[in-house]
Parts: structure tokens; sequence; C-alpha cells
């Protein structure tokens, strides 16, 4: 079975997404995201992340038995690169990331894919 690459997301989860990284600031958030078909529909929280102002830990033994898309966190500046635990994190979890920095906004996320590499997701 070929699986179908993800190219959108949902307002209503982009919006969850923003709301959850601004509340939570200056706490980093963390969630990994689940699509149907083509598009990011939800954020799944594991059991037992923890964040603080420099990083969030996903434990990855708690991932749900289903298709998982990605990963999403929040950084609580307005830079939005990746760092190298963040890589090795995107290396093992799908294939689009989506990192959220200050203000929280519709303007401030960028979507990478396992590389790193930044890529479009569009907001439907």
């Amino acid at each position: 079975m070929v699986k179908k690459m993800v190219k959108k997301i949902e307002r209503d989860a982009l919006s969850f997404i923003l709301e959850v990284s601004k509340s939570t600031a200056p706490r980093e958030f963390a969630g990994l995201l689940r699509a149907e078909k083509d598009t990011i529909v939800e954020v799944l929280f594991l059991p037992g992340t923890t964040s603080s102002e420099v990083l969030a830990v996903l434990h990855l033994y708690m991932l749900p038995n289903m298709r998982i898309a990605g990963t999403v966190h929040s950084h609580p500046t307005s830079r939005r690169e990746p760092s190298q635990a963040d890589l090795q994190l995107f290396a093992r979890t799908g294939n689009c990331h989506i990192i959220v920095g200050a203000p929280y906004t519709l303007n401030s996320w960028t979507c990478y894919d396992k590389n790193g590499t930044p890529r479009k997701l569009e907001v439907v």
C-alpha cells in the first residue's frame, strides 16, 4: 500500500496548534500530527510528554497504533529552524513536521520534511 504524502492542514488544526503554542509559552509544547488522506486533521498528545523553556520531550514508546504524519512543537522565540535534536526526531516520525515560533500567528510557523528541508503545507 502506498502512503499518501501529506499536502494540507485543516485551518482548525492549525488554529489549535497556534493557540496551544501561545498559551503554553514560554514553555515548549509538542505533539503528533494525525492525517486523513493527504490532510492533517488533528494533534495528538502522548502521555508523559514533558516540556520546559528550552525543550519538549515526546516519549515515542507511547505512540498509538495509527499512522502518524509527523510532529509539531513550538519554540519560545521567533526562530523556527530545527535543532539537531529536532532533526533526529523528524527522521523517526513521519515526513511532515511543524515548528511554531513567537508570536504564534498564521505567519509564524514552518513545515519541514524528515530531512529538515522546508516544505509547503496548504491551509484548507
